[in-house]
């Protein structure tokens, strides 16, 4: 269970119980934010790249990573940062000691079947803080799916494509705004022109035109976090996901 901290907002000084979001490690495990119980939230008047991050530390691997710094929506309508606890670097492991975790590799039980049949390791995504970043790591899980030579051209395309392979176009919507109709219906006759099967990521999700115009065209959709961890929306995503390539 995750650690719960009291947290007052400064604006309206209502108390509220919080709970910071656990996120998936590259091992499989879940990895939380440790909150600094006692320490005051912070009011988010304006937004810093740099402080839109944290650094976690994975208790099973060992792993640094950095996540989204937890944010509470206080009922006032205040957003609030909340304070976490550094982190301290693990201790070295002692003469003789077993490896660690971390080179190992991930459990055989983690592992996921691909349409070969062959074992497919867990996606280890990586995070997002450019539009650059969303579409390398879009493209890094069409490569995780099974799809080959996965390239960016060099120059984005009138139409919208941001990352092409063979048998595949795929456009990855960076924008504060739902992906529209339009939009959907572009790398859809893109994907018609090549032969190729069209797949769909988006940071802000779907117009509900949009999103119902692609399970129509049986078009896989996904909403990237800034984690960089795909998640799907339809069930043409779900499909791709289960079956691979």
């Amino acid at each position: 269970m995750n650690e719960t901290v009291p947290v007052s907002c400064p604006v309206c000084h209502r108390a509220q119980a919080f709970a910071a979001p656990a996120f998936p490690c590259a091992c499989g495990a879940p990895v939380t934010p440790p909150l600094l119980t006692g320490a005051p939230a912070e009011p988010i008047t304006r937004r810093n790249w740099a402080e839109e991050w944290v650094t976690v530390r994975c208790e099973r691997c060992g792993r640094h990573d950095e996540w989204p710094a937890p944010e509470h929506g206080c009922s006032c309508g205040t957003v609030l940062r909340v304070p976490v606890r550094p982190v301290v670097a693990a201790p070295p492991p002692a003469p003789g000691a077993p490896p660690h975790p971390a080179s190992a590799g991930a459990p055989a039980s983690e592992r996921e079947p691909s349409a070969a049949g062959a074992p497919r390791g867990p996606f280890q995504p990586m995070t997002i803080r450019t539009a650059r970043d969303a579409v390398t790591a879009a493209a890094l899980y069409l490569r995780w799916l099974g799809f080959r030579q996965v390239v960016q051209p060099e120059e984005r395309t009138p139409s919208g494509v941001d990352l092409r392979g063979p048998g595949l176009v795929a456009q990855v919507d960076p924008t504060t705004r739902p992906s529209s109709l339009r939009a959907v219906e572009c790398l859809w006759l893109n994907g018609l022109s090549a032969s190729s099967s069209s797949v769909f990521f988006s940071l802000a999700g779907y117009a509900p035109d949009a999103r119902a115009r692609a399970d129509d065209l049986d078009i896989p959709l996904f909403v990237l976090d800034l984690t960089g961890t795909p998640q799907p929306v339809n069930g043409a995503a779900d499909e791709l996901v289960l079956r691979g390539v």
